[in-house]
Order: C-alpha cells, then sequence, then structure tokens
C-alpha cells in the first residue's frame, strides 16, 4: 500500500498484526523513495492452512481436472431412478484414454555376416541398430478383418478360436483393397447430411436388421453451405472429368459450417503410399551396400547377392515391351544356390540350429532364405532331407520366440513328427482327437485344423511365424486339396511360408500363383538328384531283369525279359496238343479277364487277383497253376528267396487292396525270416504295446494274426488294421526286424520308413472309380521307399510280371515319365461360403479369384485392364444425321436381331423338301448379301444341283457393282434401297405390299447338253446393269419369290448369249413394282411350315423387317456411310463389354456354382438377403466333419430330440462313415424311423440344390453323404458291447470301425457347440453323454508315437 502522508510530513502504512490478523500502524522514515514491494501489505498465513508444494498442486489437478467424476447434480441421490434428460457425448464427464505414442524405437536386422560385432573376438554378441518407426507399420501383421479392432478372447479359444471371432485379414489384399473400412460413395461427399438437413428421410435401420433408430419426424434446418472441389472420389477412367461439386464430408462433423475453407493437401495420399516404397528402397540399398571393412570375401558376398535377383529370376510375366517400360515383378524367385553354398557360413555365421552333417547344396539355399525371413518352396524326392528344412524353421521360431507350425496331409504324418521333434523343440501336436500341449512354441496339427483355426479367428495365429506345408503335391487330392489352397489364400501377411514337396514339373507355376496371391517373393529351390539310387527290374519266372538305372530306360532288359517270356511260351506250346491247348485256353481267358476287369472290379472293390489287369493277368487263369493259391505262394517265396540271395532284404511290397495284402501274407505260411534275437526284440515289444489293452482287446483275432505274422518277419499295413496295430508295424519295420512287408500305397504317403527294396505287384489300381495305370507321380512316390540313406548305396525296384511282360511304351511312361502337374482342386463349399461372409473384405468372389483354378486368367488381368483403356480413351466417331436426332444404331440393332431371327428360320425352310420343289429353274429368288452395307441381290434360278455339282446356279442383279453403261431409268429404280435386308425379305412381305405378279411358263423348249460353258462367277452388263452368274447353297437365300420368270438355260449357260442375259435382266428388272421385291412365298400356305416355335420366330422377325422399313434412316443417301460407322461403334462397343466382362467377377469359372448355393443358403435360411449370416448358418460352420447342409437341418429339425444318446451316436455315424459296400445292418424300430427321417431330409436338400442349378443328383447326393452301414456297430459300441463282439456285426475291417468311431467323438464335439448356439441344453447333455459312451478301450488307446512303448 503506498504510503499515507499526515500533517507535519509524519507518514505511516497499515499492516497486519499478529495472528489474529488485527491491523497496526507502522511508522515510516520521513524520506523514503517509492518501491512497489514494500506498498504490499504483508500477509502471515494462518496454521489452518498447509503451505502449497508441487505435490500437492499436483494431487488438486488430479482430483479437479484428472479423475473421473460424475455430475453430483445429474447423478444425485434425489435422482435415483429418474429419466435423465441430458446429452451423453456432449455433457458426460468420460475423460479420455490417453492417445497411444505413433512411433517407436525398434531395432533393425541386418544379413548375419553384416553384423558388426563390438571387439575383435568372435564371441562378443551383436548390437543391432535401433531406428524409428511407425506404430502402425509394426502392427500390420494379424491384422482384424473388419474395421473395428478386437480384443484378445478368452484363453480356451485361444488355440482353435470360435465362430464369434472374425478371421484374421488374409495377407496379400493390400494392393486390391484398402485395409480402412470401404465407405459408399455417399457417406463420403456428404450427401446423406444435405438430404436430411433438408427435411428428408434418413436411414435409420441397418442392414439385416428390423428395427432401427426413432429419429421422430425431422424438420429442415437452416444452413448455409460451403462449397467446395470433391476430393473423396475415386478417380474413375480417362475419359471421366470430375468436376462435380459436392459437400465435404470433414466440414460436416467439425460443425465448421463458418469457419474458412481450409485445403486438403492433394499429395497427403501419394506421400502416405510413397513412404513405405522409400523405406523399402533404402532398405534394398541396405542389404547390398558392401561393408565398410575392405575385402575381397565381402566383395564375393555382395556379387552373390547383387544376381541373385537379376540372373536366377523365373519372369513369367517377360520383361515388357521395348518402348521403355519396367520389367513385370515375378513372385518365384529360382536358382543362385551355388554361390549361397559355396559361401554358406559367411552368409549364416550364427546357425539357429547346427546339423551332425553337411548341408546338401539345396538345403543351404533354403536355411539361408529363411534365415532371410523369405517364404521358401523346397522340391526335392523322397528323402532327400527336406525335413531339414522344416528344424530349421521351428529353431528359427524358438530363436524368435515366435511359433512355427507343421501342418501334414495324414494325421499318421503328424504323429510322427510330434515323435521326431520331441527330443529337438517345445513341441504340441493337435488333431482331431488329440490335443497335446497347444501352448508350445512349435506346433504339429493337420491341414484342416490350421484351416479351422484360420476360419475362427484363433488368437493364435497372431505369434505365428512359420507355417509349414509337408507333402504339398497332395494339393491334387481330389477331396482335400481344396483345404491347401483355402489355408495358403487365408493365411495373414506376417506369416511366412515353408513348401515341401516331391519333385513336380509345375514347381515355379505354383509357387508364382503363392507368390502373387500373398504379394511377397517365394524363393524356390530344390534338387532332383536321389540321395540313393535307384535300379529298376522285372521279375519274371525266377529271374531279375533290369530295365532301369540312373534315370534312364535299358530297353536290352526289356528285351531280355521278352524273349525269356516267348521262349517259355514256345516251349510250352512244342510239349504236345494237349499242354497247348490248356495253356492257349489260360491264356485267352487272361486277355478276355483284362478286357472285363475295370467292371468287375466296380463291383467288387476288393477282389483279389482280379485287379491285376494288363500287368498281372492272373484272375483269369483258373485253369493253369499260376492262377491258384499254391502257385501264387510259390511265386511270393520264389520273389523272397531270390531277394533274400541277393541281400535286398527288408522290402516292401505294394499291393493296391486291402483283401490282397492280407491273403498275401497268409499264404507265406512256412516262411520265418527273423533270427531267435529278433523273435525276442518283436515278443518283447509286442508285449508293452499291447499292455495297455484290457484282456478282451488283447485277443482280438487281427491283433493275434498280426503277432504270429510279425514273429515270422512278415508284416502288413493297410487302412483296415486298428490304429494300434499299424503303429506296431510301422516301428517294427523302422527297427529292421520286418524282413517283408506287404502294404498299400498309404505307407509311402504317411510312414517315413525306406526299405533296401520295393516290390510293385501291379501297375494298377482301382482310383474309387475305376481300374487305371499307375501314375508317374504315383510309382515315383512309391519307388522313393527304396534306398536307406547312409546304409545302400543303391535302391531296386522290382516289378512283377506273372503271364506276360508289360509293353516298352507303358514301362517308360511309369518308370521314367514325367510325374503328375500341381492342378487346382479347388472346389466351394457351404462352410467355406458361411466363413467368408463373416469376413468384411475377403469376399467369396475374392476366394475364388485368388485360387489356383483362376491364377491364369487374373496373371493376364493387368494386360486386359490395359487394352480396355486404350479402348475407352479411342475417340468416338460421331454420326451426322441430316434428319435429326441419329436412328441409325437403332437400325442397326434391329439389323442384327432380323438376322438372329432369319437364320434360324432359314436353316429349317430351306433345307425343307418342300422349299425344294420350289428352288427350280426360272425361279425369282433373293440372295443374301456378303456385306451390311450392300443390298441383298434379286436373282433367278439357273440351274439346279446336279450329281457332279451340289450348288444352285443363279444369276443376280449386281447394282453395287460400277456401270459401264448407266440407265437413268433404272438408276432411279435402285436408288434408296435397303442396305442390309429388304423390309419384304424373305417371304414375309406386308399384304398390303403384294402384288400379283404374272407366273411365266418355267424353261424354254430348247434341249441342251446340260453343261455349263462359262465359269463361275460370270459377270456381265446387260439392260444398262450389271449382272454376276454364281454358285449358291441353299442356306445362302434370302427368300423364295412367288413368282417365275421364261430363261433359256441352253443359250444362257451352254451358249453364253448376250441377248438371253439382256432378256433376263429385264425380265428381272419388271418383277419389280416401285423399288420392291416380289413378295415371298407364304410359310404356312406354300412351303407347309408347322413348328409353332419357328412361326413365333418367323413373326417376329416380319414385325422387325416391317419396323426397319419405317425407320427414318430406310432409303437415306447417306445410308451406307453410316451404317457402317453403326457396325464400328457395335463392335467397339461389344469389344469394350467383352473385356469388362472377362474383369468381373462374373467371368469367374466357379461363379454358376457360387450363385446356386447362396440362393440354396438363403432358402434354407442360414443366411438373409442382405447375405448376413444367420443363427442356422453359424451352426453350419461349426460342421466340419459330415455335411453341413443335412448335420444342419437335422439339429433345426430335432430329429436327435426323441433318440436315446446311444441312438443318436449311432444315427450320427451316417454322416462321417465313408466305405460304400457293406452288409446291411439290422436296427431297431426307432432307429430305422430316424435312418428314414434323415435320408429324406437329404433328398430334399439335394433337390433343392438341383432346382437352383448345381449339378447334384438328389439320389447320389443323399446316397454319398449318408451311409448306415455303421449304425448298428456304433449303437452296440455306445451300449458297452466289446469291440470284439462288434466285429461280428459287418465285414467292414476293424481299422475302419476304429476310424469311424475316432471322427464320430469330434462330431460330438461339433453339434455340442451347435447346441450352445441354439440354447438347447438338452441336446448339449445328450452329446456329452453320447461322446463319454464311445470313449473308450481299444477305440480310445492312446498313440504309440506320443505316449511311447
Amino acid at each position: 500500500m503506498d504510503p499515507i502522508v499526515a500533517a507535519s510530513e509524519f507518514s505511516f502504512r497499515v499492516g497486519f498484526s499478529g495472528y489474529s490478523g488485527h491491523l497496526r500502524l507502522e511508522p515510516l522514515p520521513p524520506v523514503e523513495r517509492a518501491n512497489p514491494l514494500k506498498a504490499v501489505p504483508d500477509f502471515i498465513i494462518p496454521p489452518a492452512f498447509a503451505p502449497e508444494t508441487p505435490e500437492s498442486v499436483k494431487k488438486y489437478l488430479e482430483e479437479k481436472y484428472l479423475l473421473p467424476e460424475l455430475d453430483p447434480d445429474e447423478f444425485s441421490p434425489e435422482k435415483v431412478g429418474k429419466q435423465w434428460d441430458f446429452d451423453w457425448f456432449d455433457k458426460a464427464k468420460v475423460h479420455l484414454e490417453p492417445s497411444l505414442s505413433r512411433s517407436v524405437v525398434v531395432p533393425t536386422w541386418e544379413l548375419p555376416f553384416r553384423r558388426f560385432k563390438k571387439g575383435a573376438s568372435v564371441q562378443h554378441r551383436w548390437e543391432p541398430k535401433s531406428v524409428q518407426m511407425d506404430v502402425a507399420h509394426l502392427m500390420e501383421g494379424a491384422q482384424d478383418s473388419g474395421s473395428m479392432p478386437r480384443m484378445p478372447g478368452p484363453a480356451k479359444d485361444f488355440v482353435r478360436g470360435t465362430t464369434n471371432n472374425r478371421p484374421f485379414r488374409p495377407g496379400g489384399l493390400d494392393d486390391s483393397q484398402s485395409s480402412e473400412r470401404i465407405l459408399p460413395d455417399g457417406a463420403c461427399n456428404g450427401d446423406w447430411v444435405r438430404e436430411v438437413l433438408d427435411g428428408g428421410p434418413a436411414q435409420v435401420i441397418p442392414p439385416s436388421c428390423k428395427h432401427g433408430l426413432d429419429l421422430g419426424d425431422l424438420k429442415a434446418y437452416p444452413y448455409s453451405w460451403r462449397v467446395s472441389k470433391d476430393q473423396s472420389v475415386v478417380k474413375s477412367t480417362s475419359g471421366e472429368k470430375l468436376s462435380g461439386l459436392s459437400v465435404q464430408f470433414d466440414d460436416l462433423f467439425k460443425k465448421a459450417w463458418d469457419d474458412d475453407i481450409v485445403e486438403e493437401s492433394s499429395g497427403y495420399d501419394t506421400l502416405i503410399e510413397a513412404e513405405p516404397v522409400k523405406l523399402e528402397n533404402e532398405m534394398e540399398k541396405a542389404a547390398t551396400v558392401t561393408s565398410s571393412a575392405p575385402g575381397s570375401e565381402a566383395s564375393v558376398l555382395d556379387e552373390i547377392l547383387l544376381a541373385d535377383p537379376g540372373g536366377s529370376t523365373s519372369r513369367f510375366d517377360g520383361t515388357g515391351d521395348g518402348g521403355g517400360q519396367q520389367p513385370k515383378e515375378a513372385w518365384a524367385v529360382s536358382g543362385g544356390s551355388e554361390g549361397i553354398a559355396d559361401h554358406f557360413h559367411e552368409l549364416v555365421p550364427d546357425m539357429a540350429l547346427d546339423f551332425p552333417f553337411e548341408l546338401d547344396t539345396f538345403q543351404k539355399a533354403a536355411i539361408y532364405y529363411l534365415e532371410k525371413g523369405d517364404s521358401v518352396f523346397v522340391a526335392a524326392h523322397t528323402s532327400a532331407g527336406k525335413t531339414v528344412v522344416a528344424e530349421y524353421a521351428f529353431a528359427l521360431a524358438t530363436k524368435h520366440c515366435t511359433r512355427a507350425v507343421y501342418t501334414a496331409p495324414i494325421k499318421t504324418i503328424s504323429n510322427q513328427k510330434y515323435r521326431d521333434f520331441c527330443g529337438k523343440f517345445d513341441v504340441g501336436l493337435l488333431t482331431g482327437d488329440v490335443s497335446l500341449r497347444p501352448e508350445a512354441s512349435c506346433l504339429i496339427m493337420t491341414t484342416e485344423i490350421l484351416r479351422s483355426m484360420l476360419y475362427r479367428g484363433a488368437d493364435i495365429i497372431r505369434d505365428i511365424e512359420w507355417v509349414i506345408f509337408d507333402e504339398v503335391h497332395y494339393v491334387n487330392d481330389v477331396e482335400r486339396g481344396v483345404v491347401w489352397e483355402e489355408v495358403i489364400i487365408m493365411l495373414p501377411r506376417h506369416v511366412n511360408i515353408v513348401l515341401l514337396s516331391a519333385t513336380v514339373p509345375n514347381t515355379i507355376e505354383f509357387a508364382d500363383w503363392i507368390g502373387r496371391t500373398k504379394q511377397k517373393k517365394i524363393r524356390v529351390t530344390g534338387t532332383s538328384k536321389r540321395p540313393v539310387p535307384l535300379e529298376h527290374c522285372l521279375f519274371y519266372s525266377g529271374e531279375l531283369y533290369k530295365i532301369c538305372e540312373n534315370e534312364t530306360f535299358l530297353p536290352q532288359g526289356w528285351k531280355a525279359a521278352k524273349d525269356a517270356y516267348k521262349k517259355k511260351n514256345s516251349s510250352t506250346v512244342g510239349g504236345g496238343t494237349g499242354t497247348y491247348l490248356g495253356s492257349a485256353a489260360a491264356h485267352g481267358g487272361a486277355r478276355v479277364q483284362q478286357r472285363e476287369n475295370p467292371n468287375r472290379g466296380k463291383q467288387n472293390k476288393h477282389s483279389g487277383p482280379q485287379s491285376l489287369g494288363n500287368f498281372s493277368g492272373s484272375g483269369g487263369l483258373s485253369q493253369s497253376n499260376w492262377g491258384s493259391k499254391r502257385s501264387e505262394a510259390s511265386l511270393w517265396l520264389l520273389l523272397i528267396n531270390k531277394l533274400s540271395k541277393k541281400s535286398l532284404l527288408p522290402v516292401v511290397i505294394f499291393c493296391f487292396s486291402k483283401n490282397r495284402c492280407d491273403k498275401s501274407a497268409d499264404n507265406l505260411t512256412g516262411t520265418d525270416l527273423t533270427s531267435s534275437s529278433e523273435k525276442s526284440e518283436i515278443r518283447v515289444f509286442c508285449d508293452k504295446a499291447f499292455s495297455r489293452l484290457k484282456g478282451s482287446d488283447r485277443n482280438l483275432p487281427q491283433v493275434v494274426r498280426v503277432q504270429s505274422l510279425l514273429r515270422r518277419g512278415i508284416g502288413v499295413h493297410h487302412a483296415g488294421l486298428l490304429p494300434i496295430v499299424k503303429e506296431v508295424v510301422e516301428m517294427l519295420f523302422c527297427r529292421g526286424v520286418i524282413k517283408v512287408l506287404f502294404s498299400t500305397e498309404t505307407f509311402a504317403m504317411g510312414v517315413n520308413a525306406p526299405a533296401r527294396t520295393v516290390v510293385f505287384d501291379t501297375l494298377r489300381k482301382f482310383d474309387g472309380k475305376e481300374f487305371r495305370q499307375l501314375l508317374p507321380g504315383e510309382y515315383t512316390q512309391m519307388a522313393g521307399r527304396a534306398g536307406r540313406r547312409g546304409l545302400d548305396k543303391i535302391g531296386t525296384v522290382v516289378v512283377i510280371c506273372r503271364d506276360e511282360v508289360p509293353e516298352e511304351r507303358d514301362l517308360k511312361h511309369v518308370i521314367v515319365g514325367s510325374a503328375t502337374r500341381l492342378e487346382s482342386q479347388f472346389r466351394l463349399t457351404y462352410t467355406m461360403i458361411l466363413h467368408l461372409l463373416r469376413v468384411e473384405e475377403l469376399k467369396v468372389e475374392d476366394m475364388l479369384k485368388r485360387s489356383f483354378a483362376e491364377f491364369h486368367a487374373q496373371k493376364k488381368l493387368p494386360e486386359k485392364q490395359q487394352l480396355l483403356m486404350l479402348k475407352l480413351a479411342q475417340p468416338a466417331k460421331a454420326i451426322e444425321c441430316i434428319k435429326g436426332e441419329p436412328a441409325i444404331e437403332e437400325y442397326y440393332g434391329m439389323l442384327t436381331e432380323s438376322e438372329k431371327y432369319g437364320n434360324r428360320v432359314l436353316e429349317t425352310v430351306m433345307q425343307s423338301q418342300t422349299a425344294q420343289q420350289f428352288l427350280l429353274p426360272g425361279r425369282v429368288v433373293v440372295v443374301k448379301s456378303q456385306s451390311v452395307a450392300e443390298d441383298h441381290f434379286l436373282g433367278v434360278v439357273l440351274k439346279a444341283p446336279s450329281a457332279s455339282s451340289k450348288q444352285y446356279i443363279v444369276l443376280v442383279l449386281r447394282p453395287d457393282l460400277p456401270l459401264s453403261m448407266q440407265d437413268p431409268s433404272v438408276n432411279g429404280i435402285l436408288q434408296g434401297k435397303d442396305s442390309s435386308s429388304s423390309p419384304q425379305g424373305y417371304f414375309i412381305a406386308p399384304k398390303s405390299k403384294r402384288g400379283d405378279e404374272e407366273y411365266f411358263s418355267g424353261v424354254s423348249s430348247r434341249k441342251g447338253s446340260g453343261t455349263v460353258n462359262i465359269k463361275l462367277p460370270h459377270r456381265g452388263s446387260a439392260a444398262g446393269l450389271n449382272y454376276e452368274v454364281i454358285g449358291v447353297e441353299n442356306k445362302e437365300f434370302l427368300s423364295i419369290c412367288n413368282c417365275k420368270i421364261k430363261i433359256d438355260q441352253v443359250r444362257l449357260l451352254e451358249h453364253n448369249n448376250s441377248a438371253a442375259y439382256s432378256k433376263t435382266v429385264q425380265e428381272l428388272l419388271n418383277q419389280k413394282s416401285n423399288g420392291q421385291y416380289p413378295p415371298a412365298l407364304d410359310p404356312v400356305k406354300d412351303l407347309k411350315l408347322r413348328d409353332v416355335d419357328l412361326m413365333e420366330t418367323y413373326y417376329a422377325w416380319n414385325n422387325l423387317l416391317v419396323k426397319m422399313a419405317g425407320n427414318k434412316c430406310y432409303g437415306c443417301i447417306k445410308f451406307k456411310e453410316h451404317i457402317m460407322l453403326a457396325k464400328d461403334l457395335s463392335k467397339h462397343r461389344e469389344e469394350v463389354n467383352a473385356l469388362k466382362y472377362q474383369m468381373s467377377d462374373e467371368a469367374l469359372e466357379k461363379m454358376p456354382d457360387f450363385q446356386g448355393r447362396i440362393d440354396v443358403l438363403k432358402e434354407i435360411g442360414c443366411i438373409d438377403a442382405d447375405l448376413v449370416v444367420q443363427i442356422k448358418g453359424r451352426v453350419a460352420c461349426e460342421m466340419n466333419s459330415g455335411e453341413e447342409l443335412i448335420s444342419t437341418e437335422c439339429l433345426f429339425e430335432n430329429q436327435l430330440d426323441d433318440l436315446q444318446p446311444e441312438e443318436a451316436v449311432a444315427l450320427m455315424s451316417a454322416l462321417v462313415f465313408q466305405q460304400k459296400n457293406t452288409s446291411e445292418p439290422s436296427l431297431t424300430d426307432n432307429l430305422a424311423k430316424a435312418k428314414k427321417r434323415l435320408y429324406d431330409t437329404a433328398i430334399r436338400l439335394g433337390e433343392l440344390q438341383a432346382h437352383f442349378k448345381l449339378p447334384i443328383n438328389p439320389e447320389e447326393y443323399a446316397r454319398d453323404n449318408l451311409k448306415f452301414g455303421l449304425v448298428e456297430v456304433v449303437y452296440e459300441w455306445a451300449k458297452g458291447t466289446p469291440f470284439a463282439d462288434i466285429c461280428e456285426l459287418t465285414d467292414v475291417p476293424e481299422g475302419l470301425i476304429v476310424r469311424t468311431i475316432v471322427r464320430l467323438d469330434e462330431t460330438c464335439r461339433e453339434f455340442k457347440n451347435a447346441a450352445a448356439i441354439m440354447g438347447n441344453s438338452a441336446l448339449y447333455k445328450k452329446m456329452e453323454t453320447a461322446s463319454n459312451a464311445i470313449k473308450r478301450d481299444i477305440v480310445f488307446a492312446a498313440s504309440l508315437y506320443i505316449t511311447g512303448v
């Protein structure tokens, strides 16, 4: 406070005194300078207030402004239960979450040989450099397929997923579709807001919803619009101008109606797109720039890296045109393995997994590419070492703390790989019935399980770095090949792919498809060299004849076998008359049997010798000792002894029938191939393995029989064996104690157990439809089991010849022929459609486009798009009509349609006998013109067809040819004609215009020789008009007129008399009336046309021609010019439409099938009209083991409600059982009714699909998807009957029974999940009870591969 001046210059100031705050006066010195600080009165803080500190201020701010709180006025206790009338979004104090940082610092990856380590010692760790990166780039891996992000689900669904989840965004969609939600144009430019503010109706009901928001009556709102150019609309074709004006979308929602216009940066999108490219280019440069340390070694490595992409890339799309275009990018990159192998240890100094042996060249290349993070396709022969690549991918996943998935087509392979990898990695196993350690970093599963995880959006997908596809050539399988394509298409972008396959001809093509689909390069490597070379022999009459060695066919070996065959036959013939007759009958019977074999094989699938075909005809040798059981046993003994003497055991003998495997093994009753120590080992192993079975199961006939065979060193392996028995056989064979193994081809696919020798019982097999010769790929797969790496220098393959030697051509094709190409088996399924309808961005059409079947068509799309742009950019030719608005295009359309009608009529009428009777010499006709812009020609028949000539000789008037002498009168008649089709065209002139022309008599009375002395076509001029004599087919006549003229055939054709031609031309001109052609014969009265459809076509044609005559273009002087322009415009339009169609979804091969299936799903209620999946569709998504439609209808029709759990699970066995021909089961009355009810449902669904044009026969559909052969067996098993007793109820092998019941347990789980979705608790409990009833004893015995022995 400023000093107060009192009297006598006495100054004082007022202040506070003490704790009570009393005022006090403080005298001041007489002289004092003004001090602002001292002018402020002192303030002493009372002790009731704590001193303010930074902590207290921070706490006050947090409580006041940062902590969420409710408005005390609105949420007071007095207002509890009242209806609040307030705006939540504006007034509710809901504090926003703190925003995430836009960028983070992450370590950069470098090539191993470029990593700079601190210190001189090699033991020092590599310290990566760090860079700042946008968070969005790190989260581009497992993107959600929807527009809203998804939180991780519960732990129980982490591995398998659930139908409530959306699948993750598949990789490879980045270029075709934006990751953001696709909004309609109306939402982008704000037109809908303008409409609402104008008082228009608002769209308040979302698609597929029955109810929406109730906004009341919307009234018009006063506003002022700011208009600017629209930049949100996607640019269209080059011909369209983006000059439309619309309201800015952002302005509407920022409430910036009166603010200044802020122009958006037009280069923003370009900048966003350019950033990743720039980053990628910098990374490429960083990967190829030489190291700072000088040295020749680094330069050599750089040469390898720099030469690899350019010199070794297989470019499918060519290198572009010579016009300076950039070469098109190739996705399949092959070659360069040699340079990598030479410098492998420098390129990969720190391997994630060390191997105790020297790696092959292709293995080193694959490991180097895996280290770089590339996807790899490895194609090599069986036992070449492809598993090394899979192991290294597992090691990398372990090192990177990510996950790797190994998928196999067969459950046996999965179990084997689990055993092999268990000691090396953290491994888990997921199959239909087994789930072991799903939390492991390395998971082994069947391909169907992975597909289910992808469709159900399992959260574990986020962690997967590698997916290894083993036996990729299984994509050729008709039934299950589609699964591989689905999984490859659905994999997210962050997942890398490793494909292991046998050698196939189109490896590059398949890899190129995968690369294009996933938008990532696929490194192709492999080898065609076998680790153990093979030699192929024929076994005939106790001797081996080598026919192939080192992939080279040896004709001399085949000739030696053929000579032995001929010598044996000739000696048989010379032995005597009786022997000759018997032998001839035998061989004749064999030939008859060979021809009839395919049909007989279809009737009896398990026929043994009958299935030998051209390569083994023992089935027909009933009169010979070779065809008897004794002869069969002696053949095997002879072969085994021969192999044993040459030290060629153990041997795998491939028979293509389960019954034949069993019979062949049983024939070797007196053969014992094991030593006493081996017998002891076999007995101990079997006792341990079968000890887990209960007493009655240990004494099953199959178990006892197989054990007796195993003790003698003989094994059997096929699908009819119990799973535990098959595993015992496989493990003993791998130990080397089984010397002879009779097996079906599944042993070659599903078991990694090579042998010294492989024997083919026959080279023909039954593939489920017919008997056929083995394919080269199948033969190579099975023959590849010969030769054990590290044990044998050479593997032996033997083909048995019984009664004849196969032809050289057939053997060459099978042994050294090219393997089967990888071909797409893609097909649409209802489950696939329903799953994809739940994904916003991947439509079913996108799945079809990305299938291997559509690969070549989609590959050509850029070229077609470029061609389309060129055609659209062509300037359109304008038609300037002198009569006002152009109508020539309308006329041309009618002309084109009339030609279609006319051709249909003419094809029928002109071929008829009635028309032939009218086409005699002298008959006036109209002949078609070959040009659209020219008039049809009036003519007269000069000569009918004869034996020497099948054509009519006709004189036609040609006003289009230049005239030597022009007759004004004739010219006046001809002007103004219709250039394409006279309106009276073909016998269709309107009655009002028809004249009563005079009929002339036929030919002249002269008699000639009948020869034609003029050369056709003969041209001339008469009566001021050009004419032409030509040969005409009957289909070239446009109409037969109802008049005739006099002609002199002899003078015209034989003498070439000009006067005769003048007279004939003049007669023809006289038939015209006012420039109109003579009327035609009436089709009904004259030509006796009786076909109703043809009559309708005729009258439609007639009406069109009348309309054409009334068109203003008819008779125009510029008609010819304009009709050609209209033709060019129409052709251009058709070409553009054809290109658009080829580029559209409608051109997809499977599109009609897709439309039909969509209609079926709508009809049964799985989806609604807006293609939104309903609860019935969600239930169908759960059905994977059986036919989804039948299973879903069965549940929604409550067909299981009146059944006991045992009966329900027995009926469900019809959905999973696969064998066609079985004995008829005896069912209870309740089960018989349920069976008929389910079968009727299948028939109804089949008829519905046939109604919507799907290629389905209802009876076949029901028969193929419902097989009731094991209903009785499963019913008794669920009731507790021992396994030995249920096997007596049917002729189905024990192994198939177990397989069906195991799959049935999976079906029970699916039905249980479906019941939970439906809310049917009774069905849920019933399925749980049924599942527990069938899970017991030998059927669910644990695998030996998993638990060990």
